[in-house]
């Protein structure tokens, strides 16, 4: 059977996350409705991770198998004409080999995290970013990030209901860094690393916040880190400002 590799893009609002639920719209649910339009199911597809409720995705990856031997751009039209109305795109397919698998193939992941910091409320970006209406030192955030990076225990900044083997993960980078939009500056929080825990990248937004807005000193992040406990995490950053933005392999199957 022939496999396929699809970039997906999607506003997480009106679903319940990427998994598949029973009696609960999902991202996944939605695009296996529409390869049933296709061909006859039921499809199981899988991706290179599951966001949860409200969460978005840029650049999500999952991987398909198909009877018939489709061309890629073909398929991703059908798709996306079979997805209407709803907030999920194929913004690429590929052909890939049989064993090429969208979670275990990929090395690395990329989350961007939206935060807006205005006194007024977002008309255009509601869902899409975080919205705090006092301001945030990003030197100081840029410091506290810096006790992260690397290879380290985040047990303190993982679910409780996380059901990775380790807490034990590498954070490669974490950028922050005040960005002009159409619709004013926005602080965008950009993680890196190979996978991420359960609400690990939420969990390091909504402590970094508290860095921001001085209710913690840059150092409280090491010993939040060192504690090894859920309790000493901070605030957990909503889901409506965060999104996947990309997953990378060692052969890019969009590329050119």
């Amino acid at each position: 059977m022939p496999r396929y590799a699809l970039k997906v893009e999607y506003d997480g609002t009106p679903f319940a996350g990427w998994q598949r639920q029973a009696e609960q719209p999902s991202v996944q649910g939605a695009i296996e409705a529409a390869l049933a339009r296709l061909e006859p199911g039921p499809h199981t597809i899988a991706a290179a991770g599951r966001t949860d409720a409200g969460v978005h995705a840029l650049g999500q990856v999952a991987h398909c198998d198909l009877t018939r031997d489709w061309d890629p751009f073909r398929l991703s039209e059908a798709l996306n004409h079979h997805l209407k109305p709803l907030p999920v795109a194929i913004v690429a397919c590929a052909r890939v080999e049989d064993d090429w698998h969208a979670r275990f193939s990929a090395t690395g992941r990329r989350y961007l995290f939206r935060i807006l910091s205005r006194r007024a409320p977002p008309a255009l970006g509601a869902g899409r970013v975080w919205h705090l209406r006092h301001g945030l030192d990003i030197a100081a955030m840029r410091a506290g990030a810096a006790h992260l990076v690397g290879h380290h225990d985040f047990t303190t900044f993982r679910s409780s209901i996380c059901q990775a083997k380790s807490p034990i993960k590498t954070l490669d980078e974490i950028t922050i860094d005040m960005v002009d939009t159409p619709t004013g500056p926005e602080i965008h929080l950009r993680f890196a690393a190979r996978s991420f825990l359960h609400n690990q990248v939420r969990s390091l937004v909504g402590t970094l916040e508290r860095v921001g807005a001085g209710a913690w000193r840059p150092g409280d992040l090491r010993q939040a880190l060192e504690a090894r406990e859920r309790a000493a995490c901070g605030p957990v950053a909503p889901p409506h400002g965060l999104y996947l933005s990309g997953v990378r392999y060692p052969d890019d199957p969009f590329a050119d």
